[in-house]
């Protein structure tokens, strides 16, 4: 089993700039592939970004392109999400999950096999 933890969320105004970490544990992580997705209220929880095992493939929703970035440093078994360009509308609870499929970019919530607690992002106007 994989333990996942998030961190670096807070408020930002629109326009400022979050950096997401997520720590796991084990070595199993570096053969895992990862994703982040997020669930505002009142709504299902989406995807918003996934990178394979040897981070060389990415996957972002549309709504985040051009903004955020994610990445991955497996010596250290993090990953990361780079947030710029925040909006009110990127708001949520950010999660972050893992796959152990190695080389999969997955975009469902199914697909996954570990998540995260989670980390409040919120982006004021």
């Amino acid at each position: 089993q994989v333990q996942l933890a998030e961190s670096g969320g807070g408020l930002v105004q629109a326009g400022g700039s979050l950096r997401l970490s997520c720590a796991a544990s084990g070595r199993t992580f570096i053969t895992d592939a990862m994703g982040w997705f997020r669930q505002a209220p009142g709504k299902e929880r989406e995807f918003v970004a996934a990178i394979n095992w040897r981070g060389d493939s990415t996957d972002y929703a549309d709504s985040v392109k051009g903004r955020f970035t994610i990445s991955r440093d497996n010596a250290k078994n993090t990953g990361y999400l780079q947030m710029n360009s925040l909006k009110p509308e990127d708001t949520a609870v950010y999660y972050c999950a893992a796959d152990r499929t190695p080389w999969a970019t997955a975009k469902t919530v199914h697909e996954y096999d570990y998540w995260g607690q989670g980390t409040q992002v919120t982006v004021s106007s």
